[in-house]
């Protein structure tokens, strides 16, 4: 969250209280004519930068370009299946779903959910040194900010938050953690597990490296188990969201390692940018762009019986013809071929 300022901190504390709404779980009806299934499943991740004013100003009407754009995708024939969104804070981001049309929308944790892990030694020591200038240890001012559209049915739901001491600076004014959503998708014996997550940054949340480096292996770590527990090995699986790994070595590597070595023990999981590029699939600029920020990242992991194969990669979210962007970060959708395993 970028607040600049002292005076700044405290309105923008004032505003999260003030405009950030409940965040309980529910669906919309079902459409009178459910969506078709083609055998390809596309997944869409976006962080919109739903921040309230004063941290983010002009919202609202991008907000509704975004529903807009998604709209004309539906017309299309074009429109991801799934969406994935995160920073999705205010009434405004979070209508987004409902009126690009999709049937089902369900919603992370809000702000007055907890954790039921237990500190240890290291976290307590963590704790100790935290700072309320910069938004350290005064409560959650929002909820997880985390949404998921799907054009077909949702049929369970899981949610987690990561710990208080498991957070670092101004990300700790936002309950983050991890939402899952179960989808059934039409003629399919199996279906399909989503997982989006929103996990610590490094320099927006203006604290010392060291600190937020900490919070973001504790966070990833906290994913892991979340995933290990929730998802169903059965199932393919899609872990997409703002994973903040940056241009960061470390950050990368410890992602990279998580992701392939313990979220579906056994199991390949491979991510969208490296499968793209190994199978030969072009990317746009936007797409390039993207993959080199290293924020936004798809996994992916076949089930039992259901293989994933990414097919391509598009950009409904990026630049536009004078340069500007609906959104601090490039929005893109993974297309897979969901195929029998053998």
């Amino acid at each position: 969250m970028r607040i600049f300022g002292r005076a700044a901190r405290m309105i923008a504390t004032i505003a999260l209280v003030a405009t950030a709404p409940s965040t309980d779980s529910h669906s919309l009806s079902p459409p009178a004519v459910p969506v078709p299934f083609s055998g390809q499943l596309s997944v869409l991740t976006y962080n919109i930068h739903g921040l309230p004013w004063p941290m983010a100003w002009g919202r609202p009407a991008d907000f509704a370009r975004i529903a807009a754009t998604l709209r004309t995708l539906r017309v299309q024939g074009r429109n991801p299946h799934v969406v994935v969104l995160q920073e999705a804070f205010t009434s405004e981001a979070q209508a987004i779903g409902q009126a690009a049309g999709y049937p089902y929308v369900v919603y992370g944790a809000d702000d007055d959910a907890g954790s039921d892990l237990t500190p240890g030694p290291a976290d307590l020591r963590f704790a100790a040194r935290e700072s309320w200038l910069h938004g350290e240890g005064i409560g959650k001012y929002a909820g997880s900010g985390l949404q998921i559209l799907s054009d077909y049915p949702i049929v369970d739901v899981r949610r987690m938050v990561f710990p208080t001491f498991a957070c670092a600076g101004f990300d700790c004014l936002a309950n983050k953690g991890a939402l899952l959503a179960r989808i059934r998708l039409p003629g399919q014996a199996d279906p399909v597990d989503i997982v989006t997550t929103h996990l610590n940054s490094r320099r927006a949340s203006r604290v010392a490296d060291e600190r937020s480096n900490h919070a973001f292996a504790e966070e990833l770590a906290d994913l892991g188990q979340f995933i290990r527990h929730n998802h169903d090995p059965r199932n393919p699986l899609v872990v997409a969201g703002d994973f903040n790994a940056g241009q960061t070595p470390a950050r990368r590597a410890a992602l990279i390692d998580h992701a392939t070595r313990d979220w579906t023990p056994g199991v390949m999981v491979d991510n969208a940018y490296d499968a793209a590029r190994n199978i030969g699939i072009a990317l746009s600029t936007d797409a390039l762009l993207s993959r080199q920020r290293a924020r936004d990242w798809e996994f992916f992991a076949p089930g039992a019986t259901t293989n994933m194969t990414l097919r391509g990669i598009e950009v409904p979210f990026g630049h536009d013809a004078t340069g500007a962007m609906l959104s601090d970060h490039v929005g893109y959708t993974a297309i897979f071929d969901m195929g029998r395993r053998t």
